[in-house]
């Protein structure tokens, strides 16, 4: 059944409110010393939870088809809390190739000083990851499409392996949202999104999020705790509201994307357009077995010119700003040098990530239209 966004979270709504309160607390006063020390009792501090929180969690985990959630400050927050939960010392991690750079910065700092080593894989690899599992390989990390070079995963092929060996997998879900790809009906363990990009929508507050299956939730649970993790209240509450439109602002971006990536398909100066949403693109196939529909990030690559060419067109939109992230209203185009040690990344040309928005397209590609007339005459 899909999930019902409009509705999720809503019994924890009080006095017949469409939206649940935004609780601003800490404190909370209990009537007597035995309800003080009844580990039962619904609210006991509000790091450990409020309605606000509660209606949030409620409302992620119904969208990714999940048994409960925790929301973080950031998606970073939530991709180190995961991984932290479920790895020790001594424990090997398999992580994508693609994976979103600050995640693999993790790992080679933070995780590699616990004793905690990483190792990355092709992220076409499929069925192969058994090559590479090893008996002390806890954990199978995924991201599908990658970030920048959007290669599509064969979740169902990696979670069959990985569970065959006793290894949870974990998917960054957040270019599907949880809303196009659900991961738990394809094999995935823990879902992890930013939930700053589509599920805030409005480029207005920074959100993570890790769903969990009934498997892992207790030990999730108890590390988000212990590490004292916790979102804001009004974040929460921003977050909470993108999500009741976020199938309407999802099937906008799509639609608006495919249109944009179809016309920079013809452009003489585009060698490849990486959105798997586009027949004969890479990853369409099990885009299509997979996924319920595309959000608005994809990549370019260029053909062959200058640096300073490609600086120039970027530098000449003015509906595509240049910024980080993605997910909000707006439209974004930025340059990228793909980091690859598993695999080899070997584009002929420069690499530009763009975000398609919900502007109208075409004054879109008109702004594309004058950007490439400045790469030309920078050429």
């Amino acid at each position: 059944a899909p999930p019902r966004l409009v509705p999720a979270g809503r019994e924890y709504s009080e006095h017949g409110f469409v939206n649940p309160a935004v609780y601003h607390a800490s404190t909370v006063l209990f009537p007597t010393v035995h309800a003080l020390h009844d580990l039962n009792e619904e609210y006991r501090y509000a790091r450990r939870g409020t309605p606000t929180s509660r209606a949030v969690e409620s409302a992620v985990a119904e969208l990714e088809g999940g048994h409960n959630a925790k929301v973080t400050p950031s998606g970073m927050a939530a991709i180190s809390t995961a991984l932290l939960a479920f790895l020790k010392t001594g424990d090997h991690l398999l992580l994508t190739d693609t994976a979103y750079l600050p995640a693999r910065y993790f790992a080679d700092t933070m995780l590699k000083g616990l004793g905690i080593e990483t190792t990355y894989y092709d992220p076409l690899i499929g069925r192969g990851i058994a090559s590479l599992i090893r008996p002390n390989t806890r954990v199978v990390y995924t991201e599908s499409p990658g970030s920048q070079t959007m290669e599509v995963q064969d979740i169902p092929a990696i979670a069959e392996v990985a569970h065959k060996h006793n290894c949870l997998v974990m998917i960054d879900n957040t270019w599907g949202a949880g809303h196009y790809f659900k991961p738990f009906e394809h094999g995935c363990d823990i879902s992890i999104q930013a939930g700053t990009k589509y599920l805030v929508g409005h480029s207005d507050a920074m959100m993570g999020t890790i769903t969990c299956s009934a498997g892992t939730w207790e030990q999730l649970k108890d590390a988000y705790e212990n590490m004292g993790q916790y979102a804001g209240p009004d974040d929460m509450f921003l977050m909470l509201r993108g999500i009741r439109t976020l199938d309407v602002r999802l099937e906008r971006h799509m639609k608006n994307a495919i249109k944009v990536a179809e016309w920079l398909r013809g452009r003489p100066e585009v060698e490849t357009v990486l959105y798997p949403a586009l027949t004969n693109a890479p990853g369409h196939d099990i885009w299509k077995r997979d996924f319920k529909g595309a959000s608005g990030l994809f990549s370019v690559v260029l053909k062959p010119c200058s640096d300073a060419a490609a600086t120039a067109m970027l530098e000449r939109l003015s509906l595509f700003g240049m910024g980080f992230s993605w997910g909000g209203f707006e439209s974004l185009a930025i340059p990228f040098k793909a980091k690859r040690t598993a695999t080899e990344w070997t584009a002929p040309g420069p690499c530009v990530r763009f975000h398609i928005g919900l502007e109208d397209p075409a004054d879109l590609i008109d702004d594309l239209k004058d950007g490439f007339e400045a790469l030309k005459a920078t050429a």
